[in-house]
């Protein structure tokens, strides 16, 4: 499947959550990830995640999609971060 996950972290945790998620998926801007991932490694990624966060002040949204086929990405301005799948 394919996943965007974005996430909003208090600062103290934030680079945390950003080195667990980069170890599933591609980071793509502030705060954005996305890439391709199995749905053990979803588990996995949400397990590592829980054990990091405060749901009280943080949140991460995950959006699946189980095909990319309708699916298009425009940039404007500059591209960040580095992409191993375009779309």
């Amino acid at each position: 499947m394919y996943l965007i996950m974005v996430y909003d972290i208090k600062e103290e945790r934030v680079n945390k959550v950003l080195k667990i998620a980069r170890k599933y998926l591609n980071w793509v801007q502030n705060s954005v990830l996305e890439g391709e991932i199995s749905d053990a490694g979803l588990e996995k990624l949400k397990m590592e995640l829980k054990a990091v966060i405060n749901p009280d002040e943080d949140s991460i949204v995950f959006y699946l999609m189980r095909t990319t086929r309708y699916t298009s990405r425009e940039i404007m301005g500059i591209e960040k971060g580095e992409r191993d799948i375009i779309i």
